[in-house]
């Protein structure tokens, strides 16, 4: 074969290596947010507490759940 053939073939190869390894690295880092989200409950109430209001439970649990729903939302996208 000649080498303008093998070049192509590399460059094909390192084109294809590069767009599976992004969506490869794309749906780990997905799941990993979705299994230990960035920010949990106690952070959520100690941030509200030291903005000044008071961190009820259904507030917690209304916001907790816009979170889940955003981030599902954007992982449909």
């Amino acid at each position: 074969m000649s080498t303008s053939i093998w070049i192509l073939i590399v460059i094909l190869a390192a084109v294809l290596g590069a767009v599976a390894g992004f969506f490869l690295a794309r749906r780990s880092m997905q799941t990993y947010l979705k299994n230990n989200p960035p920010i949990s409950e106690e952070m959520m109430k100690s941030m509200m507490a030291s903005m000044g209001q008071k961190p009820s439970q259904k507030r917690l649990n209304q916001m907790m759940a816009q979170m889940k729903a955003q981030s599902q939302a954007s992982s449909k996208k």
